[in-house]
């Protein structure tokens, strides 16, 4: 088993294979693995809209938050 630090290692690595053709030049580690936190950060964002976005199935078993019941009372 490798240790945790290899897999990071494995993925600046990449991440410098990958950019440095479409940057042309070089990159440092340290601009790798920015690289890569910030297409990791994107891609969780995207996420996190698309999780947002799920409308609620109109069988909805799960119980209501305070503020929907609170809704709810007022509505009476």
């Amino acid at each position: 088993m490798k240790p945790p630090h290899a897999a990071n290692d494995n993925l600046i690595d990449r991440t410098r294979e990958v950019w440095k053709p479409r940057l042309g030049h070089n990159l440092s580690r340290e601009d790798a693995r920015q690289i890569a936190e910030n297409v990791t950060g994107f891609f969780a964002i995207l996420g996190e809209w698309s999780r947002a976005e799920i409308p609620v199935p109109a069988n909805d078993t799960t119980e209501p938050s305070t503020s929907d019941a609170d809704e709810m009372r007022d509505e009476s």
